[in-house]
Protein backbone atom coordinates (compact mmCIF):
# COMPACT_ATOMS: atom_id res chain seq x y z
CA UNK A 1 0.00 0.00 0.00
CA UNK A 2 1.07 3.24 -1.24
CA UNK A 3 1.39 6.04 1.38
CA UNK A 4 -0.99 7.90 -0.56
CA UNK A 5 -3.43 4.70 -0.74
CA UNK A 6 -3.29 5.10 2.99
CA UNK A 7 -3.89 8.73 3.55
CA UNK A 8 -7.17 7.95 0.95
CA UNK A 9 -7.55 4.87 3.39
CA UNK A 10 -7.45 7.28 6.81
CA UNK A 11 -9.44 10.22 5.64
CA UNK A 12 -12.29 8.37 4.00
CA UNK A 13 -12.46 6.03 7.62
CA UNK A 14 -12.17 9.28 9.61
CA UNK A 15 -14.79 11.31 7.86
CA UNK A 16 -17.39 7.76 7.68
CA UNK A 17 -16.80 7.47 11.55
CA UNK A 18 -17.18 11.26 12.08
CA UNK A 19 -20.23 11.49 10.78
CA UNK A 20 -21.43 8.16 12.53
CA UNK A 21 -20.30 10.02 15.81
CA UNK A 22 -22.24 13.63 15.17
CA UNK A 23 -25.70 12.98 16.08
CA UNK A 24 -24.58 11.25 19.44
CA UNK A 25 -25.55 13.04 22.49
CA UNK A 26 -27.01 15.84 20.11
CA UNK A 27 -28.98 18.37 21.78
CA UNK A 28 -30.97 21.09 19.84
CA UNK A 29 -31.89 24.45 20.73
CA UNK A 30 -35.56 23.67 20.99
CA UNK A 31 -35.13 20.64 23.02
CA UNK A 32 -33.86 22.85 25.64
CA UNK A 33 -36.07 25.49 24.56
CA UNK A 34 -33.49 28.31 24.37
CA UNK A 35 -33.38 29.17 20.63
CA UNK A 36 -31.10 32.15 19.92
CA UNK A 37 -32.67 34.85 17.65
CA UNK A 38 -31.60 34.30 13.75
CA UNK A 39 -31.25 30.86 14.41
CA UNK A 40 -33.59 27.19 13.68
CA UNK A 41 -34.96 25.58 16.45
CA UNK A 42 -32.96 22.32 15.13
CA UNK A 43 -29.50 24.04 15.42
CA UNK A 44 -27.56 22.41 18.32
CA UNK A 45 -27.04 23.66 22.05
CA UNK A 46 -23.52 22.22 22.34
CA UNK A 47 -21.94 20.32 19.24
CA UNK A 48 -19.03 19.23 21.20
CA UNK A 49 -16.92 19.17 18.05
CA UNK A 50 -13.34 18.78 19.45
CA UNK A 51 -14.59 16.23 22.01
CA UNK A 52 -16.15 14.73 19.15
CA UNK A 53 -12.81 14.66 16.69
CA UNK A 54 -11.15 12.99 19.45
CA UNK A 55 -13.35 9.87 19.79
CA UNK A 56 -13.41 9.96 16.12
CA UNK A 57 -9.60 9.66 15.63
CA UNK A 58 -9.28 7.14 18.07
CA UNK A 59 -11.75 5.03 16.39
CA UNK A 60 -11.03 5.40 13.14
CA UNK A 61 -7.34 4.81 13.69
CA UNK A 62 -8.36 1.16 15.30
CA UNK A 63 -10.07 0.65 12.28
CA UNK A 64 -7.36 1.72 10.01
CA UNK A 65 -5.28 -0.65 11.39
CA UNK A 66 -7.42 -3.36 10.98
CA UNK A 67 -8.23 -2.71 7.34
CA UNK A 68 -4.81 -1.55 6.72
CA UNK A 69 -3.49 -5.10 8.03
CA UNK A 70 -6.38 -6.93 6.06
CA UNK A 71 -5.55 -5.36 2.90
CA UNK A 72 -1.64 -5.57 3.29
CA UNK A 73 -1.82 -9.34 4.48
CA UNK A 74 -3.23 -10.42 1.42
CA UNK A 75 -6.32 -12.12 3.85
CA UNK A 76 -8.98 -10.61 1.21
CA UNK A 77 -8.02 -10.02 -2.34
CA UNK A 78 -9.66 -9.28 -5.56
CA UNK A 79 -10.19 -12.72 -6.19
CA UNK A 80 -11.98 -13.53 -2.97
CA UNK A 81 -14.52 -10.52 -4.40
CA UNK A 82 -15.02 -12.01 -7.72
CA UNK A 83 -18.04 -13.69 -7.07
CA UNK A 84 -19.18 -13.33 -10.95
CA UNK A 85 -15.43 -14.61 -12.08
CA UNK A 86 -15.36 -11.11 -15.06
CA UNK A 87 -12.36 -9.81 -12.99
CA UNK A 88 -9.54 -12.09 -14.80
Amino acid sequence: MTITAALVLYSVTWFMVFFCVLPVRFESQGDRGQVMPGTPASAPEDAMIGKKARITTIIATVLFGLFYLIITSGLITIDNMDIFGIMR
